[in-house]
């Protein structure tokens, strides 16, 4: 019988990345349940803008009260989407005053752009 160690594929050390790309390795289960949350997160279409919405501020935040006109929905419904991508990790937000101030959170949406980024070589080969 051989003595080379057998490398299980997926598996990763403790200094590898949280998330790897989609077209490096596969991933392991909590990584997929953890990315699943965001990608839910994102799955709605008003969430999607909300969040394209909040991310291409200048300034890198937006009032509540600048976003709810771009939207033909209620108040409460906006809340309640804005909540969802709270929950997931995608924004964050501050009280100031009457007004809630929301920022995207740049460490996750690097996150989902490195898992779903495909690298030079894996685009060569395609």
């Amino acid at each position: 019988m051989s003595k080379q160690e057998l490398v299980v594929l997926g598996q990763r050390d403790e200094d590898d990345a949280c998330c790897p790309g989609l077209v490096t390795s596969p991933l392991d289960a909590d990584q997929a349940a953890e990315l699943a949350k965001l990608f839910k997160a994102m799955g709605d279409p008003v969430r999607l803008r909300l969040l394209s919405l909040i991310a291409s501020q200048a300034g890198g935040e937006v009032c509540v009260c600048d976003l709810t006109p771009a939207f033909d929905l209620s108040q409460p419904t906006i809340s309640h989407h804005l909540k969802l991508l709270r929950q997931a990790g995608l924004i964050d937000c501050e009280r100031r005053g009457t007004w809630v101030y929301y920022w995207a959170l740049p460490a996750t949406l690097d996150r989902l752009a490195a898992f779903l980024a495909t690298s030079q070589k894996a685009e060569a080969t395609a």
